[in-house]
């Protein structure tokens, strides 16, 4: 049974959610404002949390920011008020993982648990100096080009890296003509280190700004196969 912990200030909401999570088999803990929410997730022990942004005592940004900061990469879907463009997108360059848009349906909160779950649950073994990545029985070769993106991202797990910051750092251009290039290495990667290249969990898009690598779900090896010295986990 995956733990979830939910920080909703709204009572009635997060009684709600409660009971319809438990229903599918998940066990929900509850958390009415920022500061005990952060203490619950520090405190470990669950799958994923379910984070609203407005909250009495300390703000989810503030709450994410801090467990990010932590190196606590426990997947986090924010709830936000509808139409907070601005909202999602900094909910997403401090380390979200997803976001549902009040009010949502259960079936779109659901499925967007799912994949959270399934994607932190799955883990991808590279093998950078052989250009090499499994998963599952699945093993693929990795261009010089895939593998400099893996290894740039892995030193930045779970942080929304900018486009123009990997092109520059990546290839020593600018150019927002390049990005198209960048896109099409990462949508090749994808297909080799995700289970559903068309629905990544793994190696994110973070909408307006770049590309995201979730950590929990990267091991690093050596040639013989054994977990390399500072694997991200």
């Amino acid at each position: 049974m995956s733990r979830i912990l939910l920080v909703e200030d709204d009572p009635a909401m997060a009684r709600g959610l409660q009971h319809n999570l438990a229903q599918e088999g998940y066990d929900v803990v509850l958390s009415g404002d920022g500061e005990d929410g952060l203490r619950a997730a520090r405190a470990g022990g669950f799958d994923l949390v379910l984070l609203d942004l407005m909250l009495p005592r300390r703000s989810g940004f503030d709450v994410l920011k801090r467990l990010r900061a932590d190196g606590n990469g426990t997947p986090v879907i924010v709830l936000t008020a509808r139409g907070a463009e601005e909202d999602k997108v900094k909910g997403l360059k401090l380390g979200a993982d997803d976001y549902v848009t009040k009010p949502f349906g259960l079936k779109e909160l659901l499925a967007r648990i799912e994949a959270r779950l399934r994607g932190a649950r799955a883990e991808v073994r590279v093998d950078l100096g052989a250009l090499v990545v499994e998963r599952g029985t699945r093993r693929a070769r990795l261009t010089p080009t895939e593998a400099d993106i893996l290894r740039f991202l892995l030193a930045r797990p779970d942080v929304a890296v900018p486009r123009e910051e990997m092109l520059k750092a990546l290839w020593g251009v600018t150019s927002a003509a390049e990005t198209r290039t960048l896109d099409n290495h990462i949508a090749r990667l994808r297909r080799k280190i995700e289970e559903d290249g068309g629905n990544p969990t793994v190696l994110l898009t973070v909408p307006a700004i770049g590309y995201r690598l979730v950590g929990s779900a990267i091991a690093l090896q050596d040639r013989d196969g054994q977990e390399a010295k500072g694997g991200v986990h």
